[in-house]
C-alpha cells in the first residue's frame, strides 16, 4: 500500500474540532468570507477559524468539541485583540450555557454551520486591521501554493 492509499481524503475531517471547522468555514464562505483555519496571528497564538469579510470585518471562530475541550480552553480572551468579533462554534449537544456573555454563537457541523448569537462588535485599531490583513493574505497565498507544489520550500518565507 502507499502512502497515499494510507492517508484519508483530505476533504474529510479527522477530529471533531476539525469537523466543526469545515462547516463554520462553509458557512462563512457563503457569506462572502475568505476563511483560513489554524490561523496565527502572532507568534504563540493560533485561531482555528479567522475569516475575512467582504467589508474588511476580521472574525475569529473557536470551535469546541466538548465540555472538557472549552474547559481546559484558558486562552481564548487574548483572540480579542485579534478580531472584530469573536464567536465559539460547538455541535448541537453542547452545552452552551457554559459560554461566556458578550461572544457569537455558532452551531456547527461537518457540512454547515449557522449563527445563532452574533457577536458584539468591537472594530480593530487601523494599523493593527492592515499588519493582520496583510498577513492574512500572505498566510492564505502560501497554503495556495503549497497545494500546488507541495514540493516548495515555503515555511523559509515566514
Amino acid at each position: 500500500m502507499s502512502f497515499a492509499e494510507d492517508m484519508p481524503p483530505p476533504s474529510v475531517p479527522q477530529m471533531p474540532g476539525q469537523a466543526l471547522a469545515r462547516g463554520v468555514c462553509r458557512h462563512l464562505a457563503s457569506l462572502g468570507f475568505a476563511v483560513v483555519e489554524e490561523f496565527v496571528p502572532e507568534r504563540g497564538r493560533r485561531v482555528d477559524v479567522m475569516a475575512l469579510g467582504p467589508k474588511g470585518e476580521i472574525w475569529v471562530v473557536e470551535c469546541k468539541s466538548s465540555r472538557a475541550d472549552f474547559l481546559s480552553d484558558g486562552k481564548w480572551t487574548g483572540y480579542l485583540d485579534w478580531c472584530d468579533r469573536y464567536f465559539w462554534a460547538v455541535d448541537e449537544m453542547f452545552p452552551t450555557e457554559l459560554l461566556p456573555d458578550g461572544t457569537g454563537l455558532i452551531i456547527a457541523d461537518a457540512y454547515d454551520a449557522e449563527i445563532l448569537r452574533m457577536a458584539p462588535e468591537v472594530r480593530l485599531a487601523g494599523a493593527r486591521r492592515t499588519a493582520l490583513t496583510r498577513r492574512f493574505a500572505q498566510h492564505a497565498a502560501r497554503r495556495l501554493q503549497a497545494l500546488r507544489d507541495p514540493e516548495a520550500r515555503l515555511d523559509a518565507w515566514r
